[in-house]
């Protein structure tokens, strides 16, 4: 049997060690992803990444954290 598995993609967030705002920082990113669950939307769907990456820079100026996206 052969099955195809489509690639997934995701934000991979980091700070810098002992970063004083990370625990707000965080709150605010997975608040992110509970608006997009709102709609019925699920962070596995193909267009999380497009339809997030601005609100994930916007808050990167803000808190100062680094990501890139990673394909699994």
């Amino acid at each position: 049997m052969k099955v195809r598995l489509p690639k997934h993609r995701e934000f991979l967030i980091r700070f810098e060690d002992g970063y004083p705002q990370e625990r707000e920082a965080w709150e605010e990113l997975n608040n992110i992803v509970k608006e997009y669950s709102v709609d019925g939307k699920s962070i596995y769907s193909p267009t999380f990444i497009e339809d997030n990456e601005d609100k994930v820079k916007a808050l990167q100026k803000k808190y100062e954290f680094t990501y890139e996206i990673i394909e699994k």
